[in-house]
């Protein structure tokens, strides 16, 4: 199971818009006919309200909430929390509950202040496979503040990577076909025990900073088609 997690705002209580939904419905669709022939499903978690509020973190508690209900519903089945911009924040901290065995966060939205007492937490991804991606021109979301995250994350788990798209921006649209191509082979890489590609293995294996400054190369995922 895939559980998909959209942007949001840093404070609102009014109601999700389409608009971030249907942000994120490439990266549910590729993830889906990627995954559909082993049994893999895909979810797009609808959010009580668009804003992180603070200490609140809803869509991270949303997304712990969708964890459980695909327990409910379908018993021990692995699952991977892929989540854009606000989105990859709640993944990363929703990534403690048991069924996670997979993070993805693209262009993750962190707090700039992550001193020691103000730090995003990374106990909670020991034991999973963590991917984030981010474009190093996103004006939105800092990508340095993904780095420094990922450098704390990998000291707790080996199991993390990080790749740069080198003049992206936010929205990653430049390289649209290889971001989707990068995360299609991370997460069916982590949850149907293919075999990753090797700039994957690669980064996983790499010491940082190197395995966590990966270039995504431009046309990478044409190599991997039949």
């Amino acid at each position: 199971m895939v559980l998909v997690l959209p942007a949001g705002e840093p404070f609102s209580v009014r109601r999700p818009t389409r608009v971030s939904r249907a942000a994120v419905q490439p990266l549910a669709k590729s993830l889906g006919r990627a995954g559909a022939p082993e049994g893999l499903l895909v979810h797009v978690v609808r959010y009580r309200n668009r804003g992180w509020n603070g200490p609140d973190a809803h869509p991270s508690a949303d997304a712990e909430w969708a964890v459980d209900e695909v327990v409910r519903r379908y018993g021990d089945v692995p699952v991977c929390l892929a989540g854009y911009g606000m989105g990859g924040r709640a993944a990363l901290r929703a990534a403690g509950h048991p069924a996670v065995n997979s993070v993805l966060a693209m262009a993750p939205w962190l707090p700039e202040d992550d001193t020691a007492e103000t730090a995003e937490p990374v106990r909670q991804l020991v034991g999973r496979r963590v991917l984030i991606v981010h474009g190093t021109n996103d004006t939105r979301t800092d990508p340095e503040l993904s780095f420094r995250l990922a450098e704390r994350a990998k000291k707790a788990n080996r199991d993390t990577c990080r790749f740069e798209v080198h003049s992206d921006g936010h929205a990653l649209r430049q390289h649209h076909a290889e971001v989707l191509a990068l995360a299609t082979d991370f997460v069916m890489g982590s949850l149907l025990s293919r075999a990753y590609s090797r700039p994957v293995a690669d980064a996983l294996a790499a010491p940082p900073p190197l395995g966590l400054r990966m270039p995504l190369a431009a046309g990478f995922g044409r190599s991997l088609r039949p």
